[in-house]
């Protein structure tokens, strides 16, 4: 079959039933990716003959005679098409997976496509971006600039990789050719929810042509460790094998099969006989630590695999209190109690995990990965199969999305195994329904709050009882919990506070790391909680949030008033200056001003949602309210975070970063080359980065708990300063050589460091000639402590049809603490990304299981991740901060704003119709039917 890509002429012969995009990967065209299979979210879009179409389910055999055109073929990196130019100057990606995608749809936009681009892109999502930039992109606005040399700080620089992410030439995990030989992998799940594996008969799989290995739990390490990854392994529960008899939810490795290709794998797959020992199994939190419940890790202790209660089924728990709370209840002149819960969610990261292993020349492993933490993965992969660290290196390139979704080890681990058994290069990729069915999701929380305060709004009692299905296993089952009741908790002054917090095992999926590591459950539930007593007090929201929020010098207290703390945060602190922002812009109302680049967003702007439902108008059908909540969260992960970086001069003026973080969207890149220009005197453009290799620094804990600025940032700018003070100093030592009198006399201020030189007085030293004296190579390094505190409020004006329960978002406003801003433009992207993940969150999305542990929404088409037409255009509003712990006054800002958003638009729910929202997401149905029971 003869057909054109790109231009190129090719004749391909595709497998029966193969599509588009498979055929497409195959002959090694890498702008088409991978996102769900199922023509449900745009990443894979080409144009057929002119036309988009989602490649993965266009039939390859229909492509005789025709012309299919990627993002690659539009246009290139040094010659882009219009609508990438105009993504790229828009910084209309952050991870930029579904990037390509979205360009080949709109590149066949006419005027008439532009007036109506929600509907026409109603079959792209993009995860990361809130949408805003996609869409200044299709408006022509430019949202990046450039900077002067030693002026990058500051700036809305644009990304590195721009113009590589808009034409489709970006390198993701799998953008490589197949390596020749190169062998697939495919995991056999358990049909069960708790089950003991007695036997498996693998003589059929075996047999099968193409299959070169069968693993199963003979074939395990025998090594128990935790999938969730930290700087300290011991920070986890050892409660996991590679491959287990002993099943504990649906889908979890029974057997694996390695082949020539995916198909023939998953055919052996099918082949396999196992017989299986059908064991209880328990789904409720409160039904596992009942007496008698089936026990999922009962063999296990808690000295050995630290397990707090391993006969109750609980991972964790944490009961503290300060004074008497149940006395100050009693006595205060206002109370409230409610429960709250929120759901399962996915993370929903376009690019699904995945990772390519292989023995080098020298037989070291080397593993190619989607994860946050290259580094952290190497240790406990060497750890589990007894290897040397020096003899594994773990390379992440660009990562479609973490989220914290890819703080696990979920395919590392199965492949290294395959690839020490066969010698052969492995590949293992999760699909869309493996995302949804067998990756962690976030925690599930059922969260009893109790308040008293004192008739002026003083706040007296707290007591906050959380329970947390962690599924499964484990992994983050301990650090959630206690992270979910620490800055939740401490943010709120009063002096009698009690916490009971469980982290309980059942027969679910797993659940683990996602954004804001289980502050936006319980944030939920507190900022709601705070918002009905100030309704029972007859105090504004604000007034009564301003009243009782810790201020500099207060103690940060959850449980223990002596606790000690590295958190520093007094000398830089703006929750006041975000509670006024966000006041005043709800009292101003939405706008539909054009935001601007370069400073803080000036424009306020709501874009209302288009849906299906009844028009907006002043119907008494529509209620209308309004409705505020905050978040607290300590800038780095407690117990160190650690990144050792190199800034290196290279021929031609131009600098070599090394640093282990890895880019998935979060920005850091950008931001590491903006630090690294200012401190040398030269523009981003001439700062090459080696990054996310474990073979590019010593050491990084990894890009998760928004330290990829804060930490690796304040090492490479420490670098970068050590380096400027070598290169002046050579510099003054050869114009010293040269004329002794002129350079005696040169002060300080007088050497200059630039892109060209080092100015000596009125003399110029090139760049190249410092290099005359040996390599100029530095290091940096930061170990994570002290830590500060960011703040965030949402605001959010929502309007509520009583009589289907919609809710459309009318203002939507999020002012942060992030301290110095050092790139305007990529920090509103996060917090924009951040609020509309949120949103999803609070309105749509949730993980459904049928009570006996089967995921029903296993597909993007029954999962709703949140759409164009379904996010409202959020106001950034940045407070004027300056924290000295972070470069250059910076603090993080990634996790942070998701954590105040559903509660804001539930206290705007409550205020609409007058009943509170208690479950998460508010769909309609569940609005619906607390507006019918409220009389409304």
């Amino acid at each position: 079959m003869r057909f054109e890509v790109d231009g190129e002429p090719l004749s391909v012969t595709p497998a029966p039933g193969q599509v588009l995009r498979t055929l497409l990967r195959g002959q090694g065209v890498t702008a088409v990716k991978k996102g769900c299979d199922s023509g449900d979210c745009g990443a894979c879009t080409v144009l057929l003959d002119g036309v988009p179409v989602h490649s993965c389910i266009t039939p390859a055999h229909r492509l005789e005679g025709r012309t299919v055109t990627t993002a690659a073929g539009l246009g290139t990196p040094e010659e882009p098409h219009p609508v990438q130019r105009a993504f790229a100057d828009a910084a209309g990606f952050q991870c930029g997976f579904c990037t390509a995608g979205f360009v080949v749809t709109a590149s066949t936009f006419g005027p008439d496509d532009l007036a109506d681009r929600h509907r026409r892109l109603k079959g792209n999502l993009c995860r990361c971006t809130g949408y805003r930039s996609i869409e200044d992109a299709l408006d022509g606005i430019t949202n990046t600039t450039c900077a002067d040399a030693g002026d990058a700080v500051g700036r809305s620089i644009a990304a590195p990789a721009a113009r590589r992410i808009v034409t489709g030439r970006e390198e993701y995990t799998l953008d490589v050719r197949p390596t020749e030989g190169l062998l697939h992998l495919a995991v056999l799940g358990s049909p069960h929810a708790h089950a003991r594996v007695l036997s498996i008969d693998t003589t059929a799989a075996l047999a099968l042509p193409g299959v070169h290995a069968v693993l199963t739990a003979e074939d395990d390490p025998g090594v128990l460790f935790s999938t969730g990854r930290h700087q300290s392994r011991l920070d986890d529960p050892d409660d996991t094998r590679v491959l287990d008899r002993v099943l504990r939810f649906r889908g979890q490795r029974v057997a694996a099969v390695v082949a020539d290709s995916v198909r023939t794998a998953e055919q052996a797959c099918a082949l396999l006989v196992v017989e299986y020992e059908v064991l209880p199994s328990v789904h409720d939190p409160d039904a596992a630590r009942a007496p008698g419940a089936p026990l999922l890790h009962g063999e296990k202790t808690t000295d050995e695999h630290r397990i707090a209660e391993p006969g109750r089924n609980v991972v964790a728990s944490l009961h503290g209190e300060t004074a008497d709370v149940e006395a100050a209840l009693a006595s205060a002149d206002a109370t409230v109690e409610g429960v709250w819960s929120t759901p399962r969610v996915s993370h929903a990261a376009l690019e699904t995990h995945a990772t390519r292993g292989s023995l080098d020349r020298d037989g070291r492993l080397l593993l190619r990965t989607a994860t946050q933490v290259p580094f952290l993965v190497r240790d406990e992969i060497a750890h589990v199969f007894g290897l040397d660290p020096e003899r594994v290196r773990v390379v992440a390139k660009r990562v479609g999305g973490g989220f914290g979704g890819k703080q696990e080890l979920l395919t590392e681990d199965l492949v290294t195994l395959a690839v020490l058994t066969t010698g052969r290069a492995v590949q293992y990729e999760f699909s869309r329904r493996d995302e949804f069915t067998i990756a962690p999701t976030r925690h599930p929380m059922r969260v009893r709050v109790r308040l008293g305060a004192t008739a002026d709004g003083t706040l007296t009692a707290m007591h906050v009882d959380q329970t947390m299905d962690t599924g499964a296993y484990g992994n983050h089952g301990i650090g959630v919990m206690f992270h979910s009741v620490s800055e939740s908790v401490a943010v709120y002054r009063c002096p009698a506070k009690r916490v009971d917090a469980e982290s309980v095992y059942t027969n679910n999926l797993p659940s683990g790391a996602f954004r804001g590591y289980g502050l936006g459950q319980v944030v939920f539930a507190i900022e709601s909680a705070m918002d009905e007593l100030a309704r029972q007090l007859g105090i504004d929201p604000v007034t009564f949030r301003r009243r009782n929020v810790v201020v500099p010098g207060d103690p940060l207290v959850v449980t223990d008033l002596h606790e000690e703390t590295d958190l520093r945060w007094e000398g830089s602190y703006g929750l006041d200056q975000c509670l006024d922002l966000v006041e005043q812009a709800l009292a101003d109302g939405p706008t539909t001003a054009p935001a601007v680049a370069g400073s803080v967003p000036a424009g306020r702007e709501a874009r209302v949602a288009t849906t299906d439902g009844p028009p907006l108008d002043d119907s008494p059908d529509w209620a209308h309210g309004t409705g505020i909540a905050l978040g607290a969260i300590a800038t780095l992960p407690p117990r160190g975070h650690i990144a050792h970086t190199t800034v290196e001069l290279t021929p031609g003026g131009r600098y070599r970063i090394g640093v282990g973080t890895a880019e998935f969207g979060n920005g850091t890149t950008t931001v590491h080359t903006q630090l690294v220009a200012t401190a040398l005197g030269t523009t981003p453009d001439r700062v090459d980065v080696h990054q996310s290799d474990t073979d590019a620094a010593v050491h990084d804990t990894g890009a998760f708990g928004s330290a990829g600025v804060v930490v690796a940032g304040k090492a490479l700018y420490a670098a970068a300063q050590a380096l400027r003070q070598d290169l002046t100093g050579r510099a003054l030592a050869i114009v010293a050589a040269r004329t002794p009198r002129t350079a005696s006399g040169v002060l300080g201020p007088a050497v200059v460091i630039g892109p060209d030189g080092v100015q000596v007085g009125d003399e110029v030293v090139p760049l190249d000639d410092l290099l005359a004296e040996g390599p100029a190579l530095a290091h940096g390094s930061h170990d994570g402590t002290p830590r500060s505190l960011a703040f965030t409020v949402h605001g959010a004006r929502v309007a509520v049809h009583r009589p289907t329960g919609e809710v459309r978002v009318l203002q939507s406003v999020q002012a942060v603490d992030a301290g110095t801003v050092l790139n305007p433009e990529q920090l509103r992207g996060q917090v924009e990304g951040g609020s509309a993940q949120a949103i999803g969150s609070a309105l749509y999305e949730e993980v459904l299981l049928d009570g006996e542990g089967r995921v029903l929404t296993d597909a993007f088409r029954s999962y709703r991740v949140p759409k164009i037409s379904d996010v409202p255009r959020t106001e950034v509003l940045f407070a004027d901060t300056h924290d000295p712990l972070g470069p250059l006054g910076a603090k993080s800002m990634s996790e942070a704003p998701y954590n105040p958003v559903a509660p804001a638009i539930a206290n705007a729910v409550r205020d609409a119709i007058g009943v509170r929202p208690y479950r998460l997401p508010m769909t309609r149905d569940r609005i619906w039917a607390l507006a019918d029971a409220g009389g409304a």
